[in-house]
């Protein structure tokens, strides 16, 4: 992964983030989705990561996103 990608959001389950990737993917915002999590015991993260220069732009919509649920 390039150095310009910021994770913006991280959750325990899969789904949650590619919730979240749906949002951003609506209003054009490119990302990507990194599953940290070991496949033995399920410890870990689910990353969503964006392009810095849409960073903002994501964190504005996510934050949107979860006040209307």
């Amino acid at each position: 992964m390039e150095e310009n990608w910021k994770s913006v959001y991280s959750a325990d389950k899969l789904y949650k983030v590619e919730l979240v990737k749906g949002v951003l993917d609506q209003f054009s915002v490119e990302s990507i989705i990194m599953n940290k999590r070991g496949s033995e015991f399920l410890v870990g993260d689910v990353d969503l990561f964006v392009d810095e220069k849409d960073f903002e732009k994501a964190q504005k919509l996510i934050s949107e996103h979860h006040k209307s649920e």
